[in-house]
């Protein structure tokens, strides 16, 4: 137990900072200063919008390096430093004082933090360096600090347009809703007219021919029956069917021909 205890002291115990480690430290903090100072005059003088414009990642991190002397940076750094600090010395109202330095490190990298004053808002600018005899500048941004006024306007805005969205899209959901029965009286009508349409179309088509039956006294088509009542007559008047022509055959009304 007393040897379990002797070992978690032993690795709670905070290591001790070497000097070159030290050293490294105090540079990157005394270089943040200038840094800082740099990017602030590139944004106050307007020239950020032409070096965002105009040049690549490489050529600003050459541009750079000539203005800073012995200062090596990532060209991806330099962007990113130029477009946070246009922004946030916009949203701040510039940058009044520079406070007080911050450090922590890793086996990789230095971490500074340095408060920055505002004449509306104040901020902190985050510098990380490589971890080696080079501190090569991986990372610049400047960060506003957020009042509660303006975390809960946010929130606020959040929340209006999120309740907004909600009732416009139930409103609209209502309005088609309500106009169901409109469609529904609009389709029945339509059938309606179509099948009153048709109706008309009906009435008004020619009527089928109906053959009409044959009247009394008009000439049958039945030849053979013609024949025979012709050669009747001929024989009844003794004469021959040439002297006389059947137009017409009609039944008498009466039996006087029986009389006969």
């Amino acid at each position: 137990m007393l040897t379990c205890v002797f070992a978690l002291t032993a690795c709670g115990a905070d290591e001790t900072v070497s000097e070159i480690q030290q050293q490294k430290v105090e540079v990157a903090e005394q270089r943040a200063g200038s840094i800082i100072s740099m990017f602030k005059s590139i944004v106050d003088e307007g020239q950020a919008d032409e070096l965002l414009n105009n040049y690549d990642n490489v050529e600003l991190a050459a541009l750079f390096e000539q203005n800073g002397g012995y200062y090596r940076i990532e060209g991806k750094a330099v962007r990113s430093a130029i477009t946070s600090f246009k922004s946030g010395i916009a949203d701040m109202g510039g940058i009044s004082a520079v406070g007080d330095f911050s450090s922590e490190f890793d086996e990789d990298t230095i971490t500074v933090m340095v408060d920055v004053t505002g004449a509306n808002k104040n901020g902190k600018v985050e510098l990380i360096f490589s971890n080696d005899v080079f501190l090569i500048i991986e990372s610049c941004t400047l960060n506003v600090d957020e009042t509660f006024g303006s975390l809960m306007e946010g929130a606020a805005l959040n929340t209006l347009l999120g309740m907004g969205t909600v009732f416009v899209v139930l409103i609209l959901i209502s309005i088609i809703i309500a106009q169901f029965e409109r469609i529904n009286k609009f389709v029945t009508n339509r059938e309606k007219k179509k099948e009153q349409a048709q109706v008309q179309e009906t009435a008004s088509a020619p009527a089928p021919v109906v053959e009409q039956p044959q009247a009394e006294g008009e000439l049958s088509d039945d030849e053979e029956l013609v024949a025979v009542i012709a050669a009747a007559i001929a024989a009844y008047e003794g004469t021959s069917t040439e002297g006389f022509q059947v137009r017409s055959i009609r039944r008498a009304s009466n039996g006087e021909w029986k009389k006969h």
